[in-house]
């Protein structure tokens, strides 16, 4: 009997420290851009025709969580500099979510023009990292 406590009491220490690992405050790290939405392909050069992928791990996310990207053409000629030419919310709706979330914007029409570009990546209205790439 008593060793059978004693297996009891450390399975339910093991499971109580899993779940402790499992909470805590979300985070998202490791943001970067990339040729690929899982962000295995990194880069920050692309081509004309590519399409650009921004990655980024959410760790402990829950519902109601709001990342946010914000795109813009920083040195590009014929564009005003610094433009921001696009904005996008992702709201979690899982009421857990450990993983990557990405946003992704394809070659305009005739290509992407040649240039520095910036994202910015908000994580409930918060600055968290902003990620450069250009066009070459």
């Amino acid at each position: 009997m008593k060793n059978k406590l004693t297996v009891l009491l450390a399975v339910l220490a093991l499971v109580a420290a899993s779940l402790a690992c499992s909470f805590g405050d979300p985070s998202l790290d490791n943001v970067r851009t990339a040729k690929d939405q899982d962000g295995n392909q990194p880069a920050t050069v692309f081509s004309p025709s590519d399409t650009v992928y921004v990655v980024s791990d959410l760790s402990n996310g829950k519902a109601g969580n709001v990342v946010t990207s914000k795109w813009y053409a920083v040195s590009v000629e014929g564009i005003e500099a610094n433009l921001k030419f696009d904005e996008a919310d992702i709201t979690i709706e899982d009421e857990t979510f450990n993983g990557n979330v990405y946003f992704y914007y394809p070659p305009p029409e005739g290509g992407w023009p040649l240039g520095s570009y910036k994202v910015e990546i908000y994580f409930n209205d918060t600055l968290v990292s902003t990620v450069e790439f250009s066009v070459q």
